[in-house]
């Protein structure tokens, strides 16, 4: 059985973490599975958008898994640390937007798989965490670094140093989470949102999604050059000439990606 499972429909492509027996953490055979299909789908011109989740009404993610990190020494823990590092980036880096769908527990590891992609829609029964002081250790696959970016310094601080879960909810409230749905939900309901994202002009998703990116580490001014010169390539795009094009008309635009 494979540990992670790739589905396209449409134009959307859905990555599962298929591990329920174990809560679907992760081990060093998920990294490698996720890498993978991370790349395939980047490779397929027929996808246009993302979506992330998890086997089961269970977990997303619980974490990573415990049993196989326990005969790590310092030297194999860094580099299962960069491991995680370089495949939950492979998400940030791509073309398309990713949304990750969580549904139940999203911990760790998983928390941090979850904030690797664009934005989380949550399950309202969803619970999110960095449990990691509880077994003397910190968050290795990114959560210090992409938590404080998604609701501030103190905040992640707090749910770091203190391991509390927080509910979806709160999540939402936080802004850790972009939208709540009713358990059971948030899987078709990301997919629907990711069909939506995909029925645009996937250059601009993708010139949008890079300058967004790029930008929040910029001071405004050079920030602000580079949407001018990503707002001028667009122009130069079938895409955009379509699109306007479309819109003059008042007809449905007609995206080829290019």
């Amino acid at each position: 059985m494979s540990v992670v499972l790739t589905s396209i429909e449409g134009a959307v492509a859905t990555v599962t973490v298929n591990r329920p027996e174990a809560l679907n953490a992760i081990n060093t055979d998920v990294l490698n599975a996720l890498e993978q299909a991370f790349a395939e789908v980047e490779a397929n011109p027929q996808v246009r958008a993302g979506v992330l989740t998890g086997a089961g009404t269970k977990a997303f993610v619980a974490g990573a898994d415990i049993k196989a990190m326990q005969a790590f020494g310092a030297e194999e823990a860094r580099a299962f640390s960069a491991h995680g590092h370089r495949v939950f980036a492979l998400m940030e880096q791509s073309r398309l937007v990713w949304i990750a769908a969580v549904e139940g527990f999203c911990l760790g590891g998983g928390c941090e798989l979850a904030m690797a992609a664009d934005w989380i829609n949550a399950s309202a029964k969803s619970k999110f965490g960095q449990p990691e002081v509880n077994l003397g250790l910190i968050p290795g696959f990114g959560g210090t670094i992409r938590l404080v970016r998604r609701v501030g310094q103190a905040k992640a601080l707090e749910l770091c140093a203190t391991a509390e879960m927080v509910r979806g909810e709160e999540a939402l409230r936080i802004g850790l989470a972009n939208a709540l749905y009713e358990p059971g939900e948030v899987l078709v309901k990301t997919q629907e949102q990711a069909a939506l994202i995909a029925s645009k002009g996937s250059l601009a998703v993708a010139n949008a999604k890079r300058v967004i990116r790029a930008g929040a580490d910029l001071p405004a001014e050079r920030g602000n050059a580079f949407e001018q010169q990503a707002f001028g390539i667009q122009f130069g795009t079938a895409d955009g000439q379509e699109g306007m094009a479309a819109f003059v008309e008042k007809r449905r635009a007609g995206f080829t990606g290019k």
